[in-house]
């Protein structure tokens, strides 16, 4: 095996000072296109990266000369020294476009959110920036459908930084590279608990899940950042919100004008963006866009249709909450049919009541937890 391989950061058009001597010594250099045409060292080999890196990369690791790698910005910001991580590196950076974004900008950055969607699914990218009050995209082609994802909040796309090209806040089409800099109302994840007694939110007549209920069902639906969860028939708005202060971007649905209302209301004591949709279902969820998780607290008579349009689009889980016995198999075999693994538990919690100097056990009405997961 060669000795290490150097690797540099390009920004502006340059290597970052004091690291001309390593490239110009260089006996290969590997890199983009347009940077090799630019920086590489007429005395080097050249070998142009694109599709195959990894093979390529391994190959460069056997070089018996000295080889550098150009890369854009940080190399160890969702750069190419993943790529390299088992080969011994000497890694030069430059600013990662992230940070040459947010200083066009004159944003700070230390409390932003960074995600890629760069050759991969928008979706997660796009749920991270609803929910998250300052979040940077690494995009492709893609950015476009980024930004009209999230109209309404407050967008910037940094297009080709360091370029004589560069623009900032520019209209499609979109000059690659780019970042997207979204901002939104200054709340962020501080959950440092979950399954809230009933007491931390507004609620009719006992009418929320209970704190039990929504231990489990919380654990089921699994929410973190770059989720969307649904939280369909959302009543108080209690799971939805849960699921916000845990990192998901979170649609409550309810048909129930009050419970919207309810909901929207138990979002702001909780400080959490929680977006409403008034409207029965399954027809309300028709427009919206497709879950990782998806929460079903009852469903009445509709039960079968909501699962019947939840269980073909949700990613990842289906959590269905029932207190009718007759409902339970039912929705067991529906989730089924939808190719769900299906699983269910009856919960029966107790809790401490004072009795005449001492307590007793009050039951709470049992509660059975449908999940079906996405094999």
């Amino acid at each position: 095996m060669s000795g290490r391989i150097v690797v540099l950061g390009v920004s502006s058009g340059r290597v970052p000072p004091g690291t001309e001597a390593l490239l110009e010594a260089a006996d290969v250099v590997a890199g983009g296109r347009a940077v090799l045409e630019a920086l590489a060292p007429a005395t080097a080999r050249q070998v142009t990266l694109g599709k195959g890196l990894a093979k390529t990369l391994e190959t460069l690791a056997h070089e018996p000369g000295r080889v550098v790698v150009l890369a854009s910005g940080d190399p160890g910001f969702f750069g190419i020294v993943r790529t390299l991580g088992d080969h011994p590196l000497e890694v030069h950076p430059a600013p990662s476009s992230v940070a040459l974004a947010f200083a066009r900008l004159g944003l700070p950055w230390e409390d932003a959110v960074v995600v890629s969607a760069h050759a991969r699914d928008p979706r997660r990218a796009i749920n991270t920036a609803l929910r998250h009050p300052k979040v940077a995209i690494l995009t492709d082609e893609n950015a476009g459908e980024i930004v009209e994802a999230l109209r309404g909040r407050r967008v910037t796309v940094a297009e080709a930084l360091g370029t004589p090209a560069e623009r900032i806040g520019g209209e499609p089409p979109f000059a690659q590279p780019n970042v997207v800099i979204v901002e939104g109302d200054e709340r962020a994840p501080r959950a440092t608990r979950w399954a809230l007694p009933e007491s931390a939110f507004e609620h009719r007549k006992g009418m929320i899940t209970k704190a039990e209920t929504r231990a489990v069902a919380l654990a089921a639906l699994g929410p973190g950042i770059g989720d969307l969860v649904w939280d369909v028939g959302c009543g108080s708005g209690s799971v939805a919100i849960e699921c916000a202060r845990l990192g998901a971007a979170v649609i409550g649905i309810d048909a129930d004008p009050e419970a919207i209302a309810t909901t929207a209301r138990n979002a702001a004591t909780h400080d959490v963006p929680v977006r409403t949709v008034t409207g029965k279902a399954p027809e309300a969820l028709q427009p919206l866009p497709e879950p990782d998780a998806t929460f079903v607290g009852g469903g009445g008579a509709a039960l079968d249709a909501i699962l019947d349009h939840v269980a073909p689009v949700t990613r990842r889980a289906v959590v269905v909450t029932v207190a009718l016995i007759d409902r339970i198999a039912p929705a067991m075999e529906r989730l089924a049919a939808h190719g769900l693994d299906v699983t269910a538990t009856t919960l029966q919690a107790n809790r401490l009541k004072p009795l005449a100097g001492g307590h007793r056990l009050a039951a709470e009405n049992p509660v059975t937890v449908i999940v079906g997961r996405r094999p």
